[in-house]
């Protein structure tokens, strides 16, 4: 009966999130601490560059054939919250058309995949803005591969990172 069980459980640890395995080194939640405090860190920075609580707000970065699209919404009784959101989308998409990626550099403590070819190909880009009932969203649209991919790239580091919905 052990050996079953044994052969059962080697394919679920090979199959386990990285962060599973690498908890099996060191103290047991060592890890997930050190992950912990990165994420509740680029929350509060987060927070700072779009004076919108990022745990009561949700992210949406959605891959689309043509680019994709980032949404950001409030809690439905947060009306000032709305409010910021739709003036930081309108001023992050006049900064990202201008090639300024500052914002999530800032947030993410570091330089974010994608951005260096979304500036080099920033006027192959276009980023439109729509309000939302709870907040807004901006589409990111190109006809470009090269920007496509980049795009692609950005949308994908912003999901992981804020642990968000979207493909």
């Amino acid at each position: 009966m052990k050996f079953f069980i044994l052969i059962l459980a080697v394919p679920a640890i090979a199959a386990a999130p990285p962060i599973v395995r690498a908890q099996s080194h060191g103290t047991p939640h060592e890890h997930h601490t050190q992950r912990d405090t990165a994420f509740s860190e680029m929350q509060r920075r987060g927070q700072g560059a779009m004076g919108v609580d990022q745990y009561t707000s949700a992210h949406i970065f959605e891959a689309l054939a043509y680019g994709g699209r980032i949404v950001l919404q409030a809690a439905p009784t947060d009306t000032a919250a709305v409010a910021r959101i739709r003036a930081h989308f309108r001023s992050i998409a006049g900064a990202f058309a201008r090639g300024d990626f500052a914002i999530p550099g800032f947030v993410h403590a570091g330089e974010v995949p994608g951005t260096r070819v979304m500036t080099a190909r920033r006027k192959a880009i276009r980023f439109l803005v729509s309000d939302l009932p709870l907040g807004a969203e901006m589409r990111i649209t190109t006809r470009d591969k090269k920007a496509l991919r980049a795009i692609r790239e950005f949308l994908a580091f912003q999901r992981r990172e804020h642990h968000t919905g979207g493909e």
